[in-house]
């Protein structure tokens, strides 16, 4: 009988560790599956108009708008350019043409028969921001003019309304990226799987604004900025999350958080400037 009751407990527990392995088995599960499920997408509101792109295209997006604030311009001028892109290339840097410019290339499709630069320049998405922005700013008017019209003396496009279908994502993110709607831009994204570089992410930031102060602390890259630079530089950063595995940024009392996946929110110590929090490295 002792032995009956000694074989039935050691079956119970046997069947309880089965269950509290199947159920970490299924845990873990469900944590991988609903990663998958993330659908990855970064968005822009502002007021009324709104844009949605994926996290390359807000990537490339970020860096024309950063070009502007290098330069001064105003956010029309971001807005001129977004949408030109968007037409042009999709907002991704494309290495061939089509029927219309066989020899075209990248964000803006620019063509070197046609003056400007070398296929390898127009393939530099910083070269071409800057190559669209001296063209813009050669029409006097442009700020006062149709983004479509604008978009269009630049361009010299065989479709020249096309331009007008994405006003709306083109405002909405230049005006988050350039700072002018603080917490306007945010993405959704899955957790990754990489480490972040800060030294990387310290070169891009150079690449895209020039020379602001910064500092690297650790997995962190401290910008010393303020007003609407400092959140242009903290939405650029979230726009470059997936790229450059940021998980985390702060920027004036608020903070962008990559696994709550919960837009801005207050931040319970803020710091000054930008903070962007690098992925901790991979053992």
């Amino acid at each position: 009988m002792a032995r009956r009751r000694g074989l039935r407990r050691l079956a119970v527990l046997v069947l309880a560790l089965a269950l509290v392995a199947g159920g970490v088995y299924g845990a873990v599960f469900f944590l991988q599956r609903s990663e998958t499920l993330v659908s990855e997408r970064c968005t822009a509101v502002v007021g009324d108009v709104s844009g949605e792109l994926a996290p390359d295209q807000a990537a490339n997006a970020a860096l024309i708008t950063a070009v502007a604030v290098r330069r001064g311009l105003p956010p029309r001028a971001a807005t001129i350019a977004l949408a030109t892109a968007m037409q042009e290339s999709k907002l991704r840097n494309i290495g061939h043409g089509d029927h219309a410019g066989p020899d075209s290339r990248g964000l803006f499709q620019q063509r070197p028969s046609q003056g400007w630069g070398t296929e390898e320049q127009v393939m530099d998405p910083y070269y071409a921001a800057n190559a669209f922005y001296d063209a813009l700013l050669a029409i006097p008017d442009y700020e006062s003019l149709d983004i479509t019209e604008a978009a269009q003396r630049v361009q010299r496009s065989a479709h020249p309304l096309a331009y007008a279908q994405h006003e709306s994502m083109g405002r909405s993110f230049a005006s988050g990226l350039t700072g002018q709607a603080p917490g306007a831009v945010q993405c959704t994204l899955r957790s990754g799987n990489g480490s972040g570089d800060a030294a990387a992410m310290a070169a891009s930031l150079k690449e895209a604004y020039g020379g602001l102060p910064s500092a690297i602390d650790g997995d962190a890259v401290l910008v010393e900025t303020s007003g609407s630079q400092a959140w242009s530089v903290a939405q650029w950063a979230v726009a470059n999350a997936r790229a450059l595995d940021v998980v985390r940024v702060e920027v004036a009392g608020r903070s962008w958080d990559r696994a709550a996946r919960n837009g801005w929110q207050d931040a319970s110590d803020p710091d000054a400037g930008v903070r962007i929090v690098m992925a901790p490295a991979v053992d």
